[in-house]
């Protein structure tokens, strides 16, 4: 973890690497979000475990988490940061590719 973070900061700002990781990382902190909101009264892998018995609630929860990408994708916009922009969009496709096959093939 010091290594990816020591990477990171003698990174290029505009890098399309710094994209895929700030496009993984800020649907976890969503899902905390989501997890303190909708989950406190239960545990952290009881809630995760609820998600999986309840189909709707966790493509809901999932796709709710996914907003958190708006963030740092419109300030990439506003800067110009198009590289990451690319990596952040990329992500967010995969992950809602991942959560419409979730929806309708799982």
């Amino acid at each position: 973890m010091l290594y990816l973070a020591a990477y990171l900061m003698n990174m290029k700002r505009d890098s399309p690497i710094l994209g895929f990781v700030i496009g993984l990382v800020l649907p976890l902190v969503g899902l905390f979000v989501m997890y303190t909101i909708w989950g406190s009264h239960e545990g952290v892998f009881e809630f995760v475990k609820g998600l999986t018995h309840r189909r709707g609630m966790a493509t809901k929860v999932f796709t709710l988490s996914l907003l958190t990408n708006l963030i740092p994708f419109a300030y990439c916009n506003i800067k110009r940061i198009d590289y990451t922009m690319r990596g952040i969009f990329v992500i967010t496709m995969i992950y809602v590719a991942l959560i419409v096959m979730a929806m309708f093939v799982w």
